[in-house]
């Protein structure tokens, strides 16, 4: 039994005093290269899967790619290149590739500096609280490679109770870098969208979904308290611990309606 993001490895399972033989699932780790105007920007350690999105997303949450700027090609290279013309004027240092690892997003060096880098759209769409508790509840349910191997992290596009779209990837920025390439492929407005999580609620996720437009964030755990004075800053809407039929709103609370 395989698939891209697992595979079944032999190992030994030590348990109640015995150890035995047994097959198990394994995530799969690739490295994708950006390519951007034929120079490598970043490479990335990711699932081998959705590569393309990955790409446009981590561009749009890097600030390198926005709205009203047009992708003209494209192409996932069979080297794992994701080859990009687009209309982007790089600077000779962004030619310099990065190496990005699964669980790192590029830091800052104070919240003012975080806030002023960015404009969020404002928007006066409300949520209602079931349909929150329905989507993290769909994300919990369909997060099947999690629970075949706890090596993977989920996130996904929330609209109504329902999700849009959702992925996994063994880095968490990866997983939401998808969430948003997506959206900006299919050009969706995000208004009425919100980002769901299966992890911790971090600075750097919270400034990717400032910059892709949504104006709330949910999640199975909670954020930090970073993320939290950012977020008030912003206008952004911090919903955590949503398991069951509950859930803390640590910002912007008047955009949830019960």
């Amino acid at each position: 039994m395989t698939s891209q993001f697992y595979t079944m490895r032999p190992m030994k399972s030590y348990r109640d005093g015995v150890m035995q033989d047994i097959v198990d699932p394994i995530v799969v780790e690739a490295q994708m290269t950006i390519v951007v105007n034929n120079q490598e920007v970043a490479a990335l350690a990711c699932s081998p899967a959705d590569h393309k999105e990955l790409a446009i997303g981590y561009l749009v949450s890097e600030g390198w790619l926005s709205r009203g700027q047009s992708i003209h090609s494209l192409e996932l290279a069979p080297d794992n290149r994701v080859l990009i013309e687009a209309d982007i004027s790089l600077r000779p240092s962004d030619g310099k590739m990065s190496v990005v690892n699964t669980c790192m997003g590029k830091g800052h060096s104070s919240p003012a500096q975080l806030v002023q880098s960015i404009t969020v759209p404002r928007t006066n769409y409300t949520f209602q609280a079931v349909d929150l508790l329905a989507a993290i509840e769909e994300l919990n349910r369909t997060s099947d490679t999690f629970r075949l191997t706890g090596g993977v992290h989920s996130a996904g596009l929330g609209q109504g109770g329902t999700l849009l779209v959702r992925y996994e990837d063994i880095g968490r920025h990866n997983a939401v870098d998808k969430v948003f390439g997506y959206s900006f492929l299919n050009d969706l407005i995000m208004d009425d969208k919100y980002l769901v999580l299966s992890g911790r609620i971090a600075g750097e996720i919270l400034m990717k979904a400032a910059r892709s437009g949504v104006s709330l964030i949910l999640s199975r755990s909670a954020p930090t308290l970073r993320t939290v004075e950012l977020a008030e800053r912003l206008g952004l809407t911090i919903v955590g611990f949503a398991r069951g039929e509950r859930f803390n709103v640590y910002t912007h609370w008047d955009r949830i309606e019960i």
